[in-house]
């Protein structure tokens, strides 16, 4: 029997969760790469402000089918806005990143973000302080992950600037972590899942077109059908559906365990990546991968009381 505690999150992931964050996973890791074809039509920054533009307009569409009010006043503004603009600076990193390393390593780095919600949740709720075993599984995976960046100095194996493309998701990573604490340290922790989406879709949305605009990207004047399906795929499916689940999911189970399950999501991009576009698989991206998998374990643990 999966228990409630004072806040009405369940205090572990039953089947339901983990089905969800298993699907989440797949289809985030295939977003890189979709990213990536992308790229060869739109570029980065205009390419996320349109993700996220249609995203929202899909979401806005759901919200008043179900009849959820997005615009209701309930103090949900300034954090909204903060959420927001965090979300648009992590995926001008992930966009603007994949034009330098690939996107299977791409997708190994931005998934050191639940280190970032790890160190930071136990500030906001002391309940999902994590124990010695599941701290271990956090530096084993983090540890791996270290490894692999250093090929970017060592032996790149996409090109001199890779080291360029891992830093930039590094830094995706550490604003997705504080995307997630922001989501559950301000008033959005009580707003519906739909709502703190929106803020985050509608303000990446402008904010990324407009940087486009105004740093000179060129507006596509085509976009061929493999890129039109890969920019679809990540408007409808992934920064929909899946983020509205994701959200949802923020809001109903911890979030330090959730966070850490969604590691898994570098295994199914390092395969797309390397099936997909025939990317370089190299030994020490197969060690961060195997660290973060065991790390995970680990961490998906419940701690001792």
């Amino acid at each position: 029997m999966n228990r409630t505690g004072p806040d009405g999150r369940r205090e572990h992931l039953d089947t339901r969760a983990v089905l969800l964050l298993l699907v989440c996973s797949a289809l985030w890791g295939l977003a890189q790469v979709a990213a990536k074809v992308t790229l060869v039509d739109v570029p980065p920054l205009l390419q996320g402000g349109l993700r996220s533009l249609g995203a929202a307009l899909l979401l806005l569409a759901w919200s008043r089918w179900r009849g959820l009010a997005l615009f209701a006043a309930d103090g949900t503004g300034r954090a909204g806005l903060l959420a927001g603009a965090l979300f648009a600076a992590e995926f001008a990193c992930i966009y603007t990143g994949l034009q330098y390393t690939s996107a299977s390593r791409m997708a190994v780095f931005i998934y050191l973000a639940p280190f970032v919600v790890a160190l930071g949740m136990p500030l906001i709720a002391p309940g999902e302080r994590l124990g010695r075993l599941q701290t271990a599984g956090l530096l084993l995976a983090f540890g791996g992950v270290v490894w692999a960046f250093a090929e970017g100095f060592t032996r790149p194996a996409v090109g001199p600037l890779q080291w360029l493309g891992d830093a930039l998701g590094l830094a995706a990573a550490l604003l997705w972590g504080l995307t997630t604490l922001t989501l559950r340290a301000t008033r959005l922790a009580s707003a519906t899942p739909e709502k703190a989406l929106f803020y985050q879709l509608a303000v990446s949305g402008l904010a990324l077109t407009l940087a486009g605009l105004a740093s000179g990207e060129p507006w596509p004047q085509r976009i061929g059908g493999v890129g039109l399906s890969a920019l679809l795929f990540q408007i409808v499916v992934v920064s929909f559906a899946s983020y509205l689940a994701w959200f949802w999911l923020v809001r109903h189970y911890p979030a330090t365990r959730i966070s850490a399950f969604t590691l898994l999501t570098p295994m199914f991009g390092l395969l797309a990546g390397v099936l997909l576009l025939n990317e370089p698989l190299t030994v020490r991206l197969v060690v961060a991968l195997a660290a973060v998998c065991v790390g995970i374990a680990l961490v998906s643990r419940p701690a001792r009381r």
